[in-house]
């Protein structure tokens, strides 16, 4: 019965063992934190967009709704066909929104319904900045005063080697932190242990668009796509001797 009780003590004292949560540390003693320098690096780098994407739509108030699908079919048959005369292909040309809904007068005491709206709307990406302006000024032209346009935003198509120079940068960036932070603890600094990226791309600033007239009434457009920022930040933790 004795060596039964003793028994039964270490198998117990196994099992409370094999459910404790497996647990890594790097130094020899328990609770320390684990050996090296862990620093943050940025790299900036620029470049000139050379892709646009705005919204043009129609948005049209009839008193029927058949009217007003009717109207909005046919003003964005002919936006969508000044879109591609101006240079803008098909396939870069996509529906993003599509509403009908009834519309209202609360200036008296009842409800009095004045019509129905409906909303077509196209993102278009265009690949020549520099006839941008001439673009919405040939939607304007052609739509009239149901014509909107709005969401612009830049981008640029291929930026792999902004991303490289960038993330080049932020490596620089890092090590030269780690490097002085081992000089000043006294240690020398080894390989990177572990290394993770967050990338960021910022748009440019806002977009001007100058409106001005001549004698004929005309207009023209101007764009600006400015700069856009391309930031890569390194997270570095490197091992020290």
């Amino acid at each position: 019965m004795r060596k039964l009780a003793v028994i039964s003590i270490a198998m117990a004292s196994i099992l409370v063992v094999s459910c404790t949560p497996n647990v890594t540390v790097e130094n020899s003693e328990a609770g320390a934190a684990p050996n090296g320098i862990a620093v943050s690096g940025t790299g900036e780098v620029y470049g000139t967009p050379d892709t646009l994407q705005m919204r043009f739509g129609v948005s049209v108030l009839r008193p029927t709704v058949q009217q007003a699908v009717g109207d909005a079919a046919a003003l964005a048959d002919e936006l969508i066909g000044t879109l591609t005369s101006s240079g803008v292909a098909e396939d870069d040309i996509q529906t993003a929104n599509y509403s009908i809904n009834p519309e209202y007068d609360y200036s008296s005491d009842q409800r009095k319904l004045v019509g129905y709206r409906v909303d077509n709307t196209v993102v278009a990406k265009i690949r020549d900045i520099d006839a941008a302006g001439s673009v919405i000024d040939a939607t304007v032209s052609e739509v009239g005063n149901e014509i909107q346009v709005s969401g612009v935003s830049f981008s640029i198509e291929d930026d792999t080697e902004l991303i490289a120079a960038a993330r080049a940068a932020a490596w620089d960036d890092a090590y030269a932190k780690a490097q002085q932070l081992a000089e000043l603890s006294g240690t020398t600094l080894g390989n990177a242990a572990t290394i993770s990226e967050t990338f960021a791309n910022a748009q440019p600033g806002p977009v001007y668009r100058d409106f001005a007239a001549d004698e004929a009434g005309s207009f023209e457009t101007s764009i600006a796509a400015g700069q856009q920022q391309v930031a890569v930040t390194l997270q570095v933790h490197f091992a020290t001797d």
